[in-house]
């Protein structure tokens, strides 16, 4: 499984973009501040949104589609599935069991890589 998620610094802050095959290690990577980049100079290291795909082709698709779009979109996305802002990592089980569940009700192809 692979993953695109959207870390946040809080509310409403500083946003990322990314995408893994391993969200707990990638997760734990930004709130140690392991990379030098961006996240870890701005503190968005909190797990504000997620998105399981079955490809890594589509999971590094659907990361750029997101990066692309203007950031009024991508608090729409956020606050679609997590109107809180809450760190998903701290229950990331529940979360991504809710992902796989809402994924297979979608059944047009593409229909996840529309905006909200």
């Amino acid at each position: 499984m692979f993953y695109v998620y959207i870390t946040a610094s809080g509310r409403n802050g500083t946003i990322y973009t990314g995408s893994t095959d391993d969200i707990r290690a990638r997760i734990e990577q930004h709130k140690a501040k392991r990379f030098s980049g961006f996240t870890a100079r701005y503190g968005a290291d909190r797990l504000v949104w997620l998105e399981t795909h079955p490809s890594r082709d589509e999971a590094f698709r659907r990361e750029r589609q997101i990066k692309e779009w203007r950031r009024l979109w991508k608090l729409q996305l956020i606050e679609g599935r997590n109107p809180n802002w809450i760190d998903l990592s701290a229950d990331l089980d529940r979360w991504l069991q809710e992902d796989e569940q809402r994924a297979s009700r979608e059944f047009l192809p593409g229909s996840r890589l529309s905006p909200g």
